[in-house]
């Protein structure tokens, strides 16, 4: 089990392990919120401390509600939105952002590096660069 927290503390992020791969991904959503993701069940997430969730406007059916903590603003975690959910009957995964975790923790963990600024949302997406792994290749 692993905790980590926001910037000043006030949300608490616990995850039952670490996770099978990081993605580093460049698209609007990812850059902008500085967060690199990666992937749990959603039974295996708990978040604690007030956030509050934003879905994208600009797609037809936002998939997830990403959530900030409300005091200094750091990306945390995201959820599928209930349209999503309702739409394809599924709650398969939470994403948790890794960087507020200490790189120590994550050692091992390879970090991927998807092209989402250039996916135009259908099928497989291309990598910008070449993979690593925490720890072994470099500190991420």
């Amino acid at each position: 089990m692993m905790t980590a927290n926001c910037l000043c503390g006030a949300v608490h992020i616990t995850i039952a392990a670490k996770p099978d791969f990081i993605f580093d991904c460049n698209c609007s959503l990812c850059r902008k919120t500085g967060a690199a993701w990666g992937y749990f069940k959603p039974e295996s997430v708990s978040a604690k401390g007030e956030t509050i969730g934003y879905a994208r406007s600009d797609k037809a059916l936002a998939a997830v509600d990403v959530h900030s903590c409300t005091a200094c603003g750091a990306t945390t975690h995201w959820v599928r939105t209930d349209e999503f959910r309702n739409q394809h009957q599924v709650n398969d995964m939470v994403g948790v952002n890794m960087r507020l975790f200490d790189p120590d923790q994550l050692d091992g963990v390879p970090v991927q590096f998807p092209d989402g600024k250039n996916w135009m949302g259908e099928g497989a997406f291309d990598f910008r660069r070449e993979g690593l792994t925490i720890g072994v290749d470099a500190r991420w």
